[in-house]
C-alpha cells in the first residue's frame, strides 16, 4: 500500500469555509461532505433529529445512529432536499449507482448506505423499500489476512508500552476482535477457568475464549489497577455509574456501581455521555490503540501493513500452525461459518496452499 503526503483541502459551501489536512484528495472530498451535513445545514434538522431518537430508543448503538443520519443526509442532499417520503425505489436506485459509479465508494460503504435507506423507509417511514432494487452494486474483492510469524508478533509486543500492550497481548493471545478487547468488564476474566467471556459479539453472539496464563500476573495488575481507580470514582459525587447495555441498568441498578462491572481497560478520566449526559468511566478510545500499534509496526520496520486485527489473523494462523482442529479455532473466532475460518490456512504448508512449486524439484546447478 502506497504512501502519499497529506492534502490540504480549501473549499467554500454556502458561505462556510472548510480547510481540510488530510491523506488524498478522495478522503478530503469525504472529509468535506461529512462537515458540511454534519456541522452545517441540517444540524437542527427535526426530521432527523426524530430519525435519531427513534433509533437510539431502539437501542442501536451510538456509531449506527451517526452513521445511518449521515447517509440519509446525504440522501436527501442528492436528491435536491426533497422530502424522503416524497421519493421512490428510483430514487434509492439513483443514488447508490452514484455511490459506486461516481464517488466509487467500496462495497462495504455502499452496504452501510444501503441498510441505512432500509431503515429510515421501513422502519420509519413505514414505506417499505422494494427487494428489487437494481442498482450498480460496488464490487468486493476478496482479502487475504496479513499475518505475523511469531517472532515478528514478539518483536511487535516488545516496543508496545503500557496502557496499550496487555490489550495488544490480549487481541493476540485470545484472538479478540478491537472493540471486543476494549469492552471487556473485570468479570469477564475467569483465572479458574482459564478463559475470558465475551458478550455481544460480532453478529450480537457470545463466546468464551482461551485465556494465556502468562498473562495471569499483568491482568491481576491492571484488575488492581481498576479497582483503585473505581474506589476514588465511587468518592467522586460527578460519577454516574459505568455504563450498562440495553435495560440492565434498570434491571441491576447497584451493579453500574459495583467493581465486577467496571470496564477492565478504562479510560484516564471521566467523560460525559454523548446520549444521556451523564459522567462515566468509559473504555480507552479505540484509535489510541490502534495508533500504538500502527507506531510500534512503524518501529520494527515491518514491510507489511499492521493493524490491531492482524494480532487477531496471527493468533488464527498460529493455533492452526500448532495443530489445533478448524473447528476449534472458528469457535474460538466466534464465526458462524467454517469457511470463514478456512482462509487461515492461506499461509500453512498443508491443503492445496501447500502444494510443493516444481520450481523447487528443478536440479542444481
Amino acid at each position: 500500500m502506497g504512501y502519499s503526503a497529506p492534502v490540504v483541502f480549501y473549499t467554500q459551501i454556502d458561505g462556510k469555509n472548510l480547510c481540510l489536512s488530510v491523506r488524498n484528495t478522495e478522503s478530503a472530498l469525504n472529509c468535506m461532505y461529512k462537515q458540511y451535513f454534519w456541522g452545517f445545514q441540517m444540524s437542527n434538522s427535526p426530521f432527523l433529529s426524530q430519525l435519531r431518537h427513534q433509533m437510539l430508543t431502539e437501542h442501536y448503538a451510538l456509531r449506527t445512529v451517526e452513521s445511518y443520519c449521515y447517509w440519509v443526509r446525504m440522501y436527501i442532499f442528492f436528491h435536491n432536499k426533497q422530502h424522503p417520503k416524497d421519493l421512490t425505489d428510483a430514487h434509492i436506485t439513483a443514488f447508490l449507482t452514484h455511490l459506486s459509479v461516481n464517488r466509487r465508494c467500496s462495497a462495504s460503504t455502499q452496504k452501510t448506505a444501503l441498510n441505512a435507506l432500509v431503515y429510515l423507509y421501513n422502519r420509519h417511514l413505514q414505506l417499505p423499500v422494494s427487494h428489487e432494487l437494481r442498482f450498480n452494486r460496488a464490487t468486493a474483492p476478496k482479502k487475504l489476512p496479513i499475518v505475523l510469524t511469531p517472532a515478528e508478533v514478539l518483536k511487535l509486543l516488545s516496543v508496545i508500552h503500557p496502557p496499550f500492550l496487555l490489550p495488544a497481548q490480549m487481541m493476540y493471545g485470545s484472538g479478540l476482535r478491537l472493540m471486543e478487547c476494549l469492552r471487556l468488564r473485570v468479570q469477564d476474566i475467569d483465572f479458574s477457568y482459564c478463559n475470558v467471556r465475551i458478550w455481544n459479539g460480532k453478529g450480537g453472539k457470545h463466546r468464551q475464549v482461551t485465556l494465556a496464563k502468562e498473562l495471569f500476573p499483568r491482568l491481576r495488575e491492571q484488575i488492581e489497577l481498576c479497582a483503585q481507580r473505581f474506589n476514588a470514582d465511587i468518592n467522586n459525587q460527578a460519577f454516574d455509574g459505568v455504563y450498562l447495555p440495553n435495560a440492565l441498568a434498570r434491571k441491576y441498578r447497584k451493579a453500574p456501581f459495583e467493581l465486577g462491572w467496571q470496564y477492565l481497560f478504562g479510560a484516564h478520566s471521566l467523560s460525559r455521555d454523548p446520549v444521556t449526559g451523564q459522567y462515566r468511566r468509559h473504555h480507552i478510545h479505540e484509535t489510541s490503540l490502534q495508533k500504538a500499534v500502527k507506531a510500534a509496526a512503524k518501529q520494527c520496520g515491518f514491510n507489511k501493513p499492521v493493524t490491531c486485527h492482524t494480532l487477531r489473523h496471527s493468533f488464527a494462523t498460529h493455533l492452526l500452525a500448532n495443530g489445533a482442529d478448524i473447528r476449534t479455532v472458528q469457535e474460538q473466532l466466534g464465526h458462524t461459518d467454517v469457511k470463514t475460518t478456512q482462509i487461515y490456512t492461506h499461509v500453512l504448508q498443508q491443503g492445496a496452499n501447500g502444494v510443493r512449486s516444481p520450481f523447487s524439484s528443478l536440479p542444481n546447478e
